[in-house]
């Protein structure tokens, strides 16, 4: 299953109740001798959900046991995508093997530095204050068995060419959208439904599935409204009605000779059960209401250079046991988000590269 909102594996930190965290600890094998680097710590804001074209601002944190000549202390902030699944070639021959196809892309990387006055550091704690700003235009951090798009902040410390420590945290990007929202449907949208069915062996009638919603286009975060509603022609009951909301993914990636693939996969975001009694010949309205997670990848078509994109879509299913069937109704979701202007860390980024010219 896909998630949204979930770092990467590799990223999962263990939980820290104080308003700051440390991030996760890459640091290299020890040098021979005690290091002269105690820790080095990243400080940001917990469980922060950055915009994109937002400010990322925080601090590193470096200890030293004693003096520390000459070193390079560097923060940096880095944005990568990748995907990578097996698919089945040759199938219509004597023969079949799997073929990777993969596909990866890179959506940030910015370095600073910080400078050191005359070159050395005591013994102690130093602290460096640092702020990054995210393009305006970024995918949301997503992961799942296939794709993955993470971002995350470095703070490292060297001497005399060696690594004497690294720290690692995994950021949380909500992505933004090209959609124009001055397009909104003003109208209620409205899909309807009608299938004929068969229960006790000869008997048939109707069921008449609507869904109805005032607009299908939300931010990361929303609340999704929606009424359904459900005429059952027939002389049995129904007893229960299944809302989803479902994120189709269309992954594009290459194999080892350069052809191109794709693959989609689709899971189920967010599910409600009604359990209601339908009588035969009555028809039933049901209130229903989705609370969006606050990170999701917004929606989009594949353009060139991306390796992957995303459409929700809002499913009502009403199961059928006694006729071996059910129904369907459907309705697309648009989920779209905009840049944050952040034109004050942007000039604070350019002033802070001049000075270290």
């Amino acid at each position: 299953m896909m998630s949204q909102t979930g770092d990467l594996t590799e990223a999962k930190e263990p939980g820290i109740s104080v308003a700051w965290r440390s991030g996760e600890d890459v640091s290299p094998p020890a040098q021979p001798s005690m290091s002269v680097v105690k820790s080095i710590q990243l400080m940001l804001p917990k469980d922060a959900v950055y915009q994109a074209g937002s400010c990322v601002k925080g601090q590193v944190v470096l200890t030293l046991h004693s003096t520390l000549v000459d070193p390079i202390v560097k923060v940096e902030l880095v944005g990568r995508g990748y995907v990578e699944w097996s698919e089945e070639t040759g199938a219509t021959l004597d023969y079949s093997r799997d073929v990777i196809c993969n596909n990866k892309a890179d959506y940030v990387h910015k370095s600073k530095m910080f400078p050191v006055k005359d070159n050395w550091l005591s013994a102690g704690s130093h602290t460096f204050d640092f702020h990054f700003n995210l393009p305006p235009r970024l995918p949301s951090t997503f992961t799942s068995k296939i794709g993955h798009v993470f971002y995350y902040v470095q703070a490292s410390c060297m001497g005399r060419e060696h690594i004497l420590a690294k720290k690692r945290m995994y950021l949380r990007v909500q992505g933004t959208s090209d959609f124009p929202r001055e397009n909104k449907v003003q109208s209620p949208l409205f899909v309807e439904t009608e299938k004929k069915v068969t229960y006790n062996c000869c008997r048939q009638g109707t069921i008449c599935l609507q869904i109805q919603m005032e607009n299908n286009i939300f931010m990361p975060g929303g609340r999704v409204h929606f009424t359904t509603e459900i005429d059952n022609q027939t002389g049995k009951c129904i007893k229960s009605i299944i809302f989803a909301l479902y994120c189709h993914v269309l992954y594009e990636g290459f194999t080892p000779k350069t052809e191109r693939r794709s693959r989609v996969e689709s899971s189920v975001l967010l599910r409600q059960e009604a359990n209601t009694q339908i009588v035969p010949f009555n028809t039933t309205k049901i209130v229903s209401v989705f609370n969006l997670p606050p990170l999701l990848s917004v929606s989009s078509n594949m353009l060139e250079g991306e390796i992957m994109s995303t459409q929700y879509e809002l499913v009502s299913i009403v199961h059928l046991p006694w006729s071996l069937t059910s129904v369907k109704a459907k309705i697309p979701i648009i989920i779209t988000s905009s840049p944050v202007d952040s034109d004050n860390c942007q000039m604070q980024e350019e002033a802070d590269s001049v000075s270290q010219e």
